[in-house]
């Protein structure tokens, strides 16, 4: 039945959305991944604002070799071979942000691409073959994203300074 959903929805919308937070409330499979795995002392947060919206946000410290607060979803596998781009709904407070996928929840690496918020509400498009392997903030001399699905994804903030940050984030999608 998921599957004919699924088929369904991509048929009328060419889209697909991997999480709605106005839609769905439940944000209990997100989870916060600060550099405190690591000794860091930096302190995110992800909360359900009174408009529906995700709420990312927090401190970045450098103290004790950190630098990185980040959010990541895992779920049950997506095919991507209809799909070209990752359609972000978001509200930024003008910084750099990156944009995570893995094709499996257990591998090492992710792939990244980074993106830039204007303070206003915006649509950011990522096109997955643009998004190119890492692992601890080293490219990976592998190829960039090819794979036929996903399981993973997850937003970073990591711009080597010490920082507030606070990102609302409304939906996440598949184009």
């Amino acid at each position: 039945m998921k599957h004919f959903l699924y088929m369904f929805l991509l048929s009328l919308t060419g889209a697909i959305t991997i999480f709605d937070f106005n839609t769905d409330s439940d944000m209990s499979a997100w989870r916060v991944v600060d550099d405190i795995v690591m000794g860091g002392r930096s302190d995110g947060s992800l909360t359900l604002n009174d408009q529906g919206h995700a709420v990312f946000k927090g401190h970045v410290s450098l103290e004790n070799n950190g630098g990185f607060s980040s959010i990541r979803y895992p779920f049950q596998m997506i095919k991507t071979e209809e799909f070209s781009r990752v359609i972000l709904r978001v509200k930024g407070d003008g910084k750099r942000y990156q944009f995570r996928v893995k094709d499996r929840q257990n591998t090492y690496y992710s792939y990244i691409h980074y993106f830039e918020t204007s303070g206003e509400w915006e649509e950011i498009s990522i096109p997955l073959k643009d998004m190119y392997p890492s692992f601890r903030g080293r490219k990976l001399g592998i190829p960039n994203f090819d794979k036929t699905a996903i399981e993973e994804i997850g937003i970073l903030i990591a711009n080597y300074k010490e920082q507030d940050f606070e990102l609302w984030i409304d939906k996440i999608s598949l184009q």
